[in-house]
């Protein structure tokens, strides 16, 4: 489930951060709260991470099962079996799209607010699905393993089994590789998102999943290696399990918020431009959406995965929409406490009372930016007179208190906005740097499949570049508006003031 850049290309629930899940699950909003979400679970040490980081980055992925991206025979199968094992007829098709690689397509007219799918609950893969080998499954809850790895296990499971498995007509028609940056070298994420904060969300997933996986393999799997043999579940099929669920798991709020796949429905693709989105509809007893436009014969159909950023789509999905498309596109401006402020441990440990830390990223839209990330700004330029105000301005940094709209000291107020224009200049100049020299990136790789995989990715990384980059224009613009016209009636008072003055001298 992919749109396409320019180029035609190809996220857990309890146990895993909230922040990073598919989002057609319903009216998602922009997460304003800064706060970082980490893995739940236990995991290993960082250096084992950091290893298996380094392997990963040096060795190509082969997975045994799945297919290739665009592969229309595959998910011809995957219908056919569907329909057979109870899916109702359908008035969509799965077809080669210009939007996504593979997409589902109208076959006859469709109208606004009808319902569609209508997967039943039988042919949805849950945390509660049988496994085809139970001592496995039994396994994994007995230690409380939560929906995620849970789910990615038994996925791995499955699909190890080929055909054996009753879901391997659902595993054959999955991506082999998905579009994910779970699948970028540390060199690719460090070379071509240098300028984003999409870098380190990156970075931290791929970590979180290498965490999750040597916990796994330390706590269960090498206690029960006939169950979990190391040559199917290894790093390599877990990268592969949850590229699937970062990209096709959703949320059924109508289900009590159970994650899931929906074999048939991951086949829809994103659009910007509407906010339609699966669920469990309780009359008809299956997963349904109802469609928020009229689709014509022909027409690829669309489904929202959410309000969700073009970095977030990037990093779960492998897309990026084209420019001024995504109304809820937003970047991530990060600030940070000086060392030299006189009060910086108090701030420090006022900031991480609250959840936060000395260097911290807020959201930014073309339309504004949130009061949390003002009321950071204020505690990091406020002297030490203001000491008393410092509780109150990190815990509705925090959003730790309902923040009114009138939060706001007027009298560092200017230093606060030149502290965050200070803070997007910094960031306009890593993207300018970024896209000056994009035009000489891995021009020297001599495998042409290589080749074009490293264009692909450098497009991606400029489309991103550019639509965040034309965010903080829009904020420096304001930014710069704002504090003109502040200095302008500051310099109106003090000259009627020294009016006054001389016509009493």
């Amino acid at each position: 489930m992919a749109l396409s850049s320019r180029i035609t290309c190809a996220t857990l629930s309890h146990g895993f951060s909230s922040t990073i899940q598919r989002t057609h699950l319903g009216q998602g909003q922009l997460t304003v709260s800064p706060r970082k979400q980490h893995v739940h679970c236990s995991v290993s040490s960082a250096s084992d991470a950091t290893a298996t980081t380094k392997s990963l980055s040096v060795r190509e992925t082969i997975i045994p099962w799945g297919c290739e991206i665009d592969s229309l025979e595959n998910a011809s199968a995957l219908q056919k079996w569907l329909s057979e094992s109870g899916l109702p007829p359908q008035k969509m098709d799965i077809e080669k799209v210009d939007v996504g690689e593979r997409g589902l397509v109208a076959l006859k007219n469709i109208r606004k607010g009808e319902k569609l799918l209508f997967v039943p609950p039988s042919l949805v893969i849950t945390a509660d699905s049988e496994w085809s080998c139970p001592e496995a499954g039994e396994v994994l809850k007995k230690n409380s393993v939560p929906d995620w790895p849970l789910i990615a296990t038994y996925l791995i499971s499955e699909a190890s089994l080929m055909k054996s498995s009753r879901w391997s007509n659902y595993i054959s028609a999955l991506p082999r590789q998905p579009y994910s940056l779970l699948y970028w070298s540390q060199a690719e994420l460090d070379r071509y998102l240098e300028a984003s904060q999409i870098r380190e969300r990156a970075i931290e997933r791929i970590n979180n999943v290498i965490g999750t996986y040597n916990d796994l393999r330390l706590r269960i799997f090498s206690k029960y290696p006939d169950l979990f043999p190391e040559e199917v579940f290894n790093i390599d099929s877990f990268k592969w399990s949850f590229g699937i669920l970062f990209s096709r798991l959703v949320r059924l709020p109508s289900m009590d918020g159970k994650v899931a796949l929906v074999p048939w429905a991951d086949m829809l693709n994103h659009s910007c431009d509407v906010e339609t989105f699966l669920d469990y509809d309780k009359s008809s007893r299956g997963i349904v959406f109802t469609t928020d436009r009229v689709y014509q014969p022909g027409e690829q159909v669309f489904i929202s995965y959410g309000k969700k950023s073009n970095g977030e789509l990037l990093l779960s999905y492998g897309f990026v929409p084209r420019e001024g498309a995504n109304p809820s596109d937003s970047v991530e401006l990060s600030l940070s406490l000086k060392k030299s402020d006189e009060s910086y441990k108090d701030k420090s440990e006022l900031l991480k009372k609250y959840g936060l830390s000395v260097s911290q990223c807020f959201p930014i839209q073309i339309t504004g930016w949130p009061l949390e990330l003002m009321a950071y700004a204020y505690l990091a330029v406020s002297p030490s007179r203001l000491r008393g105000k410092f509780e109150e301005m990190a815990a509705a940094a925090s959003n730790k208190i309902a923040t009114k709209k009138d939060f706001q000291y007027p009298e560092i107020e200017e230093q606060a906005l030149q502290f965050i224009l200070d803070s997007c200049e910094s960031s306009i100049s890593k993207y300018n740097k970024f896209l000056q020299v994009s035009g000489s990136l891995d021009l020297d790789v001599t495998s042409p499949k290589q080749l074009n995989r490293r264009l692909f990715l450098k497009q991606l990384a400029v489309d991103l570049c550019n639509s965040e980059r034309k965010i903080l224009f829009r904020a420096q613009y304001i930014l710069r508006r704002r504090l003109r016209d502040m200095r302008a009636g500051e310099l109106r008072a003090l000259k009627i003031f020294d009016g006054f003055r001389n016509l009493f001298q």
